[in-house]
């Protein structure tokens, strides 16, 4: 049987981030997709134009509808936008016992601000504990710390243990943000650090590509992988991504990655 996968999450109508990214990532990743839609965005590779928040009760409806009929296997979370999204969003997870993969989605490619700063609380405090993994990169994981943005991989180990503190099983804390040649990610748990090592691919096609790596981890945790195992196949399917990020003509800025990179047999 196939995975069914979760993704809760806000629309990008330049396909390149949120749930469309979503659902490609765990569409090539070989499980099945399904989706809640958070909030509405007029965007492209540019930048977003505008953004429309669902209502309440027509969320937790799509959540509710979904999950009465549906077999979930692992669920990601992406956009919420308000406390109230995010703390409707806890409430639903609390009924569900699977993988939870949360990327805690604040800000852009284009550097528009998706996430209300009054809702970073409401993530830290009623979201994040309920979380399998989350993904933050730098600057995403300064924000919840309140802290400055880590800048050397001591300091990303400091910032990953206490973002542990907050209540995850486990933080995979993204590096791509170091002033290196490589792009090393952390994953921690209570008994566990490993680093994943990457080679930095010079591309200006990186638009979803967090979304597109908790939705692929999602899928594989769903499909029953252990965790590192999980990241170590998310990273390289990320990896291809973004390799083969060039090969597509979308857009005037920040481009999509190939989510189906393997499928069209693009090897980079």
């Amino acid at each position: 049987m196939y995975a069914n996968i979760l993704t809760i999450a806000g629309s990008d109508s330049g396909g390149g981030a949120g749930i469309q990214a979503d659902l490609k990532a765990i569409s090539a990743t070989g499980a099945y997709g399904l989706s809640v839609i958070t909030a509405l965005t007029a965007q492209n590779t540019v930048g977003v134009d505008a953004i429309y928040p669902i209502a309440i009760d027509f969320l937790q409806q799509q959540m509710q509808t979904v999950s009465r009929d549906i077999r979930i296997d692992a669920v990601k979370v992406g956009m919420l936008g308000t406390p109230e999204v995010t703390e409707a969003v806890a409430e639903f997870l609390e009924t569900l016992s699977c993988p939870i993969v949360i990327d805690p989605v604040m800000v852009a490619k284009s550097g528009d601000r998706l996430l209300h700063a009054d809702a970073i609380v409401a993530l830290r405090e009623v979201l994040i504990p309920k979380a399998t993994v989350i993904t933050p990169n730098l600057p995403e994981a300064a924000d919840l710390l309140g802290a400055s943005e880590a800048t050397s991989r001591d300091s990303m180990q400091r910032q990953a243990k206490a973002l542990l503190a907050l209540g995850p099983r486990a933080v995979l804390l993204k590096g791509g943000h170091l002033l290196e040649e490589g792009s090393p990610d952390l994953l921690m748990s209570v008994d566990k650090t490993e680093w994943f090592e990457t080679l930095r691919v010079v591309t200006t096609n990186t638009h979803g590509t967090g979304c597109t790596l908790s939705s692929a981890l999602a899928s594989y945790l769903g499909q029953g992988y252990p965790i590192e195992s999980a990241v170590a196949k998310a990273k390289e399917y990320i990896s291809g991504a973004i390799a083969t990020a060039d090969q597509l003509t979308v857009g005037e800025g920040h481009g999509p990655v190939n989510h189906f990179w393997a499928l069209w047999g693009n090897n980079g």
